[in-house]
């Protein structure tokens, strides 16, 4: 898994780019390896986690975050800004597994990242088709995220959402059965 965030940081849009980075000293010595798989090794062990693994791995995540976010200082729990942003994510190559074209003809995929603003921690990552609307299963997980903060103690809780080229939408969670939208500017 670090190999993979690596190949990002290091410029990797692929994993295919795995099979440059291998020969790398640099690189080896950083992950502390003496070598990592091969790309073909890698796409299989990605190709291991399906929806059920991903939503575990997601909640062990945000398990550990609550523990950590619980030693910060009072004025860290005043207020949770919970961010969703929908942005279709173009690729190339029309075969892959879950991708799809949108109403612009853009091929790739669409995904959901649902992050705590206030420390630019992505709380969510959904993966989605090119094809789906932005708000598809936003809902959902602003529930589960506003769940996750009043869970580590938020005062309150604010709600943005970038799901449209339109202007984005700002929520704010008071009490359980109460919640205040307005719109923003794009700025």
């Amino acid at each position: 898994m670090l190999n993979i965030a690596y190949n990002l940081l290091a410029g990797g849009t692929c994993l295919e780019h795995l099979e440059l980075l291998r020969s790398d000293e640099a690189y080896l010595d950083a992950l502390g390896a003496r070598r990592i798989p091969d790309p073909t090794t890698a796409g299989d062990f990605c190709r291991r986690f399906d929806v059920a693994a991903i939503s575990r791995l997601q909640a062990i995540f945000n398990a550990t975050r609550v523990k950590i976010w619980r030693q910060q200082p009072e004025a860290f729990f005043e207020e949770a800004v919970l961010d969703a942003d929908g942005t279709m994510a173009e690729t190339s190559g029309e075969c892959k597994e879950g991708m799809d074209i949108n109403h612009k003809g853009q091929w790739g995929y669409h995904p959901l990242v649902l992050s705590l603003a206030n420390t630019g921690e992505p709380l969510f990552v959904v993966n989605r088709s090119g094809n789906r609307p932005s708000h598809e299963y936003a809902a959902f997980y602003f529930d589960q995220a506003i769940a996750l903060c009043r869970r580590a103690g938020f005062k309150s809780i604010r709600l943005r959402a970038i799901l449209t080229s339109r202007r984005p939408s700002i929520w704010t969670a008071g009490t359980p059965a109460t919640c205040s939208s307005s719109s923003a500017s794009t700025r």
